[in-house]
């Protein structure tokens, strides 16, 4: 099967967990530490409806069914061979029952996916300004500029899909946290709790995890923080922890 499943430059990643797996282009933008901490910070309930926009290669739905008690996941990706490649990854993990796929822009959802009709929405989104880029329609590019999609398209889609109180999951960077702050409130989500990503203890943090709830009281959380790297370049225990956790269910 995996062999019918698998195209030129193209090969199967092994998660770790739960004996899931992903296709990944060698030669194109696979998954990072990232979409790891993103799926592993979001809280599921029992039979939730989620979406993951910008969902790349899938990597996130995929963890989401493998974690939790998911009823849909939805993961919206604009590139058609990349959406493509995540269709495949759903096929090989035999998930088809609880992963969809749409090979969508996130700014034209309205009528292909329900208006406030989900539970959960994450994204996982580009973080770099794409002035000076020679390619833009590299798909590398894509993933990591603000191309295709801005950080106001994206929240402002998550507002749209939620229902009321429903939560949002985002990592970003913090050079952005005024910006994040400032649109997602004008899209009447509110952030909740901010956890920080250090590459080591005496490093600043380089990346952030934030958790919106719509319609919600203002009442901000910093948790712990998480330090990727040890002093020997190892990763420490809570990335460990992090990895190997196999559910991220709620009551």
């Amino acid at each position: 099967m995996a062999d019918v499943l698998l195209k030129e430059n193209e090969r199967i990643d092994d998660l770790q967990i739960k004996n899931l797996k992903i296709i990944q282009d060698k030669s194109g933008f696979c998954f990072g530490i990232d979409a790891v901490l993103l799926a592993n910070f979001a809280k599921i309930k029992k039979d939730a409806k989620v979406v993951d926009l910008g969902t790349g290669t899938g990597i996130i739905p995929i963890l989401l069914a493998g974690k939790s008690k998911a009823k849909e996941i939805i993961g919206v990706e604009i590139q058609k061979q990349v959406a493509d490649m995540a269709q495949r990854s759903v096929k090989l993990n035999n998930l088809e029952d609880k992963i969809k796929i749409i090979n969508e822009d996130l700014k034209n959802l309205e009528g292909k996916l329900q208006t406030h009709g989900f539970h959960v929405v994450l994204s996982n989104p580009p973080y770099m300004h794409p002035d000076g880029l020679k390619n833009p329609n590299d798909k590398k590019a894509i993933s990591r500029h603000e191309i295709m999609c801005n950080l106001e398209d994206v929240i402002k889609a998550a507002s749209r899909l939620l229902m009321p109180h429903g939560k949002f999951f985002m990592i970003h960077r913090p050079t952005r946290l005024a910006d994040i702050i400032v649109l997602s409130r004008k899209y009447r989500l509110e952030p909740k709790e901010i956890r920080f990503i250090h590459p080591k203890a005496n490093k600043a943090p380089n990346i952030m995890l934030v958790h919106f709830a719509k319609d919600s009281k203002p009442e901000l959380k910093i948790l712990d923080p998480i330090y990727v790297y040890d002093e020997e370049g190892n990763y420490t225990d809570q990335i460990k922890e992090i990895y190997s956790k196999e559910d991220i269910g709620e009551n």
